[in-house]
């Protein structure tokens, strides 16, 4: 299997920030990590070997970048405010500069499907609502996609526009919605097992049937715990079967 890390100082961001790349061809699949972690996690945690007979094949070329989700949401050292901004900086770094450096290692057509669980799963989903006209889809796994459980009570505009319960009723644009109701390839996953909540992802699926926007929502069962073990179980299935 090819592999490459790359990596620049983002403007985004004012640091350096890591990205790593496996596979020569086929859609693009950018994987988020799932809390305070690296780039690297989703190898550490063998995830990247159940994806390896779709990346060997060409299926897929997938990339995985850092969180910052430390000098954010889970800083408990900072300033609400600060961590609001430091969040909405990410989401630049993605859309401006991840997105471009995908599109220079693929082509520009290439479709690039947005994926993340637990709290990679909220950016997943959150990503893509905001921009599809950027992103061609997302798989989010064991999300909470209420930004405000993370936030400890604070709310302001940036809590707002990035918990998508809270601003997805109130889309109605002309630009972004019908992109959305256009949608291939939402998928909303959750175990119904030990730390997970399903619910959350109950609330998502019937936010996004209410704006008529297609999207697979699938509950997977009591022995799907919050946990490797299930993403490791529904990121391949999710690939062999629906892409």
């Amino acid at each position: 299997m090819e592999r490459r890390i790359d990596g620049w100082y983002s403007p985004s961001l004012n640091k350096h920030m890591e990205i790593v790349a496996y596979g020569h061809y086929g859609f693009a699949l950018l994987l988020l990590p799932t809390a305070a972690a690296d780039y690297l996690e989703y190898e550490r945690f063998q995830l990247i070997d159940t994806l390896r007979p779709f990346i060997d094949s060409g299926k897929c070329k997938v990339f995985s970048i850092n969180s910052i989700n430390a000098e954010s949401w889970l800083n408990n050292h900072m300033n609400p405010r600060h961590k609001a901004i430091r969040h909405t900086q990410w989401n630049q770094y993605v859309y401006n500069e991840v997105v471009p450096f995908i599109r220079t290692h693929t082509s520009d057509d290439t479709p690039i499907i947005v994926s993340g669980a637990s709290l990679g799963a909220l950016h997943a989903a959150n990503l893509y609502f905001k921009r599809p006209d950027l992103l061609n889809g997302v798989i989010a796994m064991s999300g909470d996609y209420e930004l405000a459980t993370y936030t400890k009570g604070y709310q302001d505009e940036d809590v707002y526009f990035n918990s998508p319960p809270q601003y997805l009723p109130d889309l109605n644009d002309d630009y972004y919605l019908p992109r959305l109701q256009q949608a291939n390839h939402i998928h909303i996953l959750t175990g119904s097992g030990d730390y997970e909540n399903p619910d959350a992802s109950r609330k998502l699926g019937g936010i996004l049937s209410t704006k008529s926007i297609p999207h697979e929502l699938d509950i997977w069962g009591w022995d799907m715990r919050h946990d490797w073990p299930t993403w490791r179980a529904m990121l391949p299935h999710y690939l062999g079967s629906r892409f």
